[in-house]
């Protein structure tokens, strides 16, 4: 109880000392900053490529926060007759929340960091991570290389990579107002890991070149095998090529292509199993087996992970959006190894996502639009045996209302479904049915 006390004191001094000391407004102004709420929709890339540093007029801070919560009625069945399901009926989750610092350092830098105030996989509060962006030099000298930096800017910390254009739609945690659904995508890539992001923004090009740790909490302490031979742990590599173009008033285009790669089993399965606020679908297909006892309970229900420890993976995200009408898909492969680079440990699979929705309104603060989502492919052998394909689908029916800029509600019909390839629990394995979720964003 003590303790709670001192954390809400903090909270509250640390918001009362953004607030009071640095005159916070109704809306934040900092530089690289995507906007939070319906003013941040569509915008990609961490905000790197936002352009406004001769805007900077002396050290900011902002303190903002996301609210999201949930009424959930859905129903889940399973193929395997020795699994019994946990009985979920139709209530509200516990909701999640997250606190959002701001910091404008100096022209040209800021500073993000985002904490998880409540979360499923995390009731405690947890840093999730934080980085920071830097597109102009005069920290160093005035009018450094000033030409090049408007082109130019560094993104580096630990937070998610620059991995996608759906990273930069998903919900996380209690930010939920940028995802048009209440769930992300089955494979859900998210990997937080210590980074350095190079972005360069020609006109209307992108192109990201970035490196990272390959696991999710790097330490100084030497990986061994059972001999006491040690194992390395090589970096990360990610990148983004891309084209974004407003053609014109009606018109917005944007294409790109992005990959990641981490050439080391020691490393770990973090591209698809990063995020640690867990999954919105709350206890589906939680059970027992009562052949082994074995009690599943997943915080990351309805995601998944191919598990891979080596792997490489390339997605192809367009996006366009024609007056209100907007759409967005994802083409995505990923391949790797369980554990030692065999051909007899490979798997391959792939992932489709297309999204297509109606914004209208005086503002376009009503939406309506559907999303088909699949993954299928195969994990690892056994013997020399390529095992069966795996397939999960999901389609979402939905929509939602702006009430405010700053405040969504949103409801959504989602059902999903498992193959036989699977085991277990997932054996034949659906669940469906409507979720209620209303976000606060600022």
């Amino acid at each position: 109880m003590r303790t709670s006390i001192k954390k809400a004191g903090l909270f509250a001094a640390m918001a009362a000392f953004g607030i009071t000391a640095f005159g916070q407004g109704m809306s934040p102004d900092l530089q690289n900053y995507r906007m939070p709420g319906y003013d941040g929709l569509n915008v990609y890339d961490f905000g790197a490529g936002i352009r406004n540093a001769d805007e900077y007029d002396g050290f900011k801070i902002w303190v903002g926060g996301d609210f999201a919560l949930q009424f959930q009625a859905l129903n889940h069945e399973t193929g395997y007759e020795n699994f019994v399901l946990n009985p979920i009926g139709s209530n509200v989750n516990l909701p999640t929340a997250n606190l959002n610092l701001d910091a404008q350092l100096a022209k040209g830098m800021r500073v993000h960091l985002r904490t998880y105030l409540s979360a499923r996989h995390h009731n405690e509060s947890w840093v999730k991570g934080g980085y920071l962006t830097i597109n102009s030099l005069d920290f160093i000298r005035e009018g450094l290389a000033e030409d090049f930096m408007k082109i130019f800017s560094v993104r580096a910390g630990v937070d998610n990579l620059n991995y996608g254009d759906a990273v930069s739609r998903r919900t996380d945690n209690g930010m939920a107002i940028y995802n048009p659904f209440v769930g992300n995508y089955i494979m859900d890539a998210n990997t937080v890991e210590p980074f350095l992001e190079l972005n360069f923004f020609p006109g209307d090009f992108v192109v990201v070149a970035g490196v990272g740790t390959g696991v999710l909490n790097p330490t100084v302490n030497l990986k061994v095998d059972a001999d006491g031979n040690e194992l390395n742990r090589p970096p990360s590599f990610h990148g983004k090529v891309g084209w974004d173009s407003q053609v014109s008033d009606d018109l917005r285009v944007r294409i790109t292509a992005s990959f990641y790669t981490s050439g080391s089993y020691n490393c770990g399965d973090h591209l698809f199993a990063g995020d640690r606020a867990g999954a919105r679908y709350y206890k589906v297909m939680d059970g027992t087996d009562t052949a082994t006892g074995a009690v599943v309970a997943n915080d990351f229900s309805g995601r998944f992970n191919p598990g891979f420890k080596s792997q490489t993976a390339f997605v192809v995200n367009p996006f366009v959006k024609f007056q209100g009408l907007e759409f967005f898909g994802t083409f995505e492969m990923n391949s790797g190894f369980n554990k030692e680079v065999t051909d007899a440990n490979k798997g391959s699979y792939t992932q489709l996502g297309a999204e297509l929705l109606y914004r209208f309104g005086s503002w376009e603060q009503f939406y309506v639009g559907g999303r088909y989502n699949s993954v299928s492919g195969y994990g690892q052998y056994v013997g020399d045996t390529k095992p069966d394909q795996q397939v999960v689908n999901r389609i979402n029916f939905g929509g939602g209302w702006f009430m405010t800029k700053n405040t969504l509600v949103k409801l959504e019909y989602v059902s999903q479904s498992y193959n036989d390839a699977f085991s277990g629990n997932l054996m034949n394995g659906k669940f469906s049915g409507a979720v209620l979720e209303a976000v606060i964003n600022f």
